[in-house]
């Protein structure tokens, strides 16, 4: 029994109107109606042939009667669009070159083209699957890697390991992800998904910044359905697994974050900011005098006008309204604290470099290195 792989589309990303049920429909009776297999209409969405659209009030992605009726309007419709979506695995895909399997697979690991998708076979073995578009493409372009002796640069490359096809596929679904929306924390949120909890945890600090990007990350077009093995195979592939990819992707959901946080703070817990109001009259609170003549002997205790404490001119500054640790609102001030308070810069955040504490003021151990005294 094969497991195949449903191509995400990201619901921030498509049209969003506030038409009814009745103009539109389902993808599974849109892809019926286009004469499509469901991993074709996945494909064909994924590309960017087939436009979705959500409904405001929310709800999975629907396929607008209009929309149907262009791609009919199409010329050689319905062959022309199944064409465009077709699919070759390595024994098609070699048959149509003229090569063997053997050749034809070690030009997929080097990277000379790119898996469209995926599915898993009986043996839970990933079988990749390659546009047949792009692979009559490469022919036409790249006919000297088809006869003969392979090049120095793609031999050295497959000696040493390598194996492009998740990496290219992973790449590409990326790109097009971000190419459907301009809100930063789904951006964000496409990005957090190619690091593994613990990196992603090493880059987000706040819980509820890192549960809201897992809330709104891209689904399937068809649901979150699928078994479990998928699934697990979906975010495992999604997840980097070279050290220069690894770190792009740091730097790149970085960057992303600090955008996002500048347009809006992440949702807290309940949707509302809470308002601390400072105790008393936000002056410094006093020592426990009778606590400290305890510790010392009755006649030798200080007068206790002495554990008077002066109270600097900022102590009376209303706090400010607590929201996202990354920034206050527009009508917040800043409390100096006395404690220097260095910014992190980007290499700290991907990890690089030691981070600061903020309270403390020393550093912190980088990952994988031992603490030191200072």
């Amino acid at each position: 029994m094969t497991v195949s792989e449903d191509v995400c589309t990201e619901a921030a990303g498509v049209k969003v109107v506030s038409t009814t049920t009745a103009d539109t429909m389902a993808v599974g009776t849109a892809a019926q109606e286009l004469h499509l297999k469901r991993g074709e209409f996945a494909i064909a969405v994924h590309l960017g042939l087939i436009r979705l659209i959500v409904r405001q009030d929310g709800g999975r992605p629907r396929v607008g009667h209009d929309e149907l009726d262009r791609l009919r309007a199409q010329e050689g419709f319905p062959e022309a669009l199944r064409a465009r979506v077709r699919t070759v695995g390595t024994a098609k895909g070699a048959q149509q070159l003229g090569i063997s399997p053997d050749r034809f697979t070690r030009l997929a690991r080097a990277g000379c083209f790119t898996p469209i998708t995926f599915y898993l076979n009986r043996y839970r073995a990933i079988v990749w699957l390659y546009l047949a578009d792009e692979v009559a493409g490469f022919a036409a372009r790249e006919s000297r890697l088809l006869v003969g002796r392979s090049p120095a640069w793609l031999l050295g490359r497959l000696e040493g390991g390598a194996d492009c096809r998740a990496r290219n596929w992973r790449s590409r679904r990326v790109e097009r992800l971000l190419s459907l929306t301009e809100d930063p924390w789904a951006r964000a949120a496409v990005l957090a998904e190619t690091l593994d909890p613990v990196q992603l945890a090493e880059v987000i600090d706040d819980p509820y910044e890192r549960a809201y990007l897992a809330r709104i990350r891209p689904e399937p077009a068809f649901g979150p359905t699928g078994p479990p093995l998928a699934r697990e195979t979906m975010a495992h592939l999604m997840r980097a697994d070279e050290p220069d990819e690894m770190l792009w992707r740091r730097v790149s959901l970085i960057m992303e974050l600090d955008n996002a946080r500048e347009t809006r703070p992440a949702p807290s817990p309940g949707g509302e900011w809470r308002e601390f109001e400072p105790p008393g009259d936000g002056r410094a609170p006093e020592p426990n005098v009778r606590a400290d003549a305890r510790s010392v002997p009755a006649d030798s205790a200080p007068d206790p006008a002495s554990f008077s404490v002066p109270v600097p001119d900022h102590a009376a500054v209303p706090v400010p309204v607590v929201g996202s640790r990354y920034g206050s609102g527009p009508d917040s001030v800043h409390v100096p604290t006395g404690v220097a308070e260095p910014a992190l810069g980007l290499l700290a955040r991907i990890g690089l470099r030691r981070r600061v504490s903020k309270a403390t003021g020393r550093q912190r151990p980088g990952r994988g290195r031992a603490p030191y005294d200072t």
